[in-house]
């Protein structure tokens, strides 16, 4: 069995593989402002703690993993609902910035960490949350079949991605790459060109420029 998956490289796999493969098989990183801005609304939340808050249990920063789909992470927040007797329900919160997004990246990595729930606690995680701080709103986020199924089949095709060590071309939803804080490392515009295609590029330019 390979290194596990970070939990976190799922929302990148879902907003584009060839960015989760740069990241997590390169090992590539740039910064921009909205990568920054992440990273101090998660600041709060990785100090970790406990306390309790109508009726429910609230642990901060929950380490969580599974064996089965092979993922390790932390989740920001889990509240620790009342059932019958002692039984408890997990429910899963992830703070983003922003607000909520046209794609499913966010919901994927929050759907990851509650089958990591489901199976160390043995209880069902029917629903979760995503906080955004721009809204200042939580958006509830039903485990349903088809998030499940998304969120698994995107573990599936990054461990493959990763198993391979091979980085894949640049997505065809060319918007996503404007945003992308990776795109001058990974320029879109030239990569999977091939060699030949180039270099009848390069001699077409440079016998332009020697008739001038």
């Amino acid at each position: 069995m390979t290194e596990p998956i970070p939990i976190s490289a799922l929302q990148h796999a879902v907003y584009c593989l060839r960015q989760a493969a740069l990241i997590h098989l390169e090992r590539l990183w740039e910064e921009n402002r909205f990568t920054a801005e992440g990273d101090v609304l998660h600041a709060v939340a990785d100090k970790g703690g406990r306390r309790w808050n109508k009726g429910a249990r609230r642990v901060m920063a929950v380490p969580v993993g599974s064996r089965r789909l092979n993922l390790t992470g932390v989740a920001d927040l889990v509240e620790y609902l009342k059932g019958e007797g002692t039984q408890e329900t997990p429910f899963p919160v992830e703070y983003k910035r922003g607000k909520p997004k046209h794609h499913r990246a966010d919901e994927v990595q929050l759907c990851a960490q509650a089958l990591c729930l489901e199976e160390m606690t043995g209880a069902a995680v029917p629903a979760g949350a995503l906080f955004y701080a721009q809204t200042k709103r939580r958006v509830i986020v039903p485990m349903d079949r088809d998030l499940r199924g998304l969120t698994e089949e995107t573990v599936m095709s990054l461990a493959g991605i990763l198993e391979s060590l091979q980085t894949p071309p640049p997505t065809d939803r060319k918007s996503r790459c404007r945003a992308c804080s990776l795109k001058p490392l990974c320029r879109p515009e030239i990569a999977g060109r091939s060699v030949s295609a180039w270099r009848s590029r390069f001699l077409k330019t440079a016998l332009a420029a020697d008739d001038t």
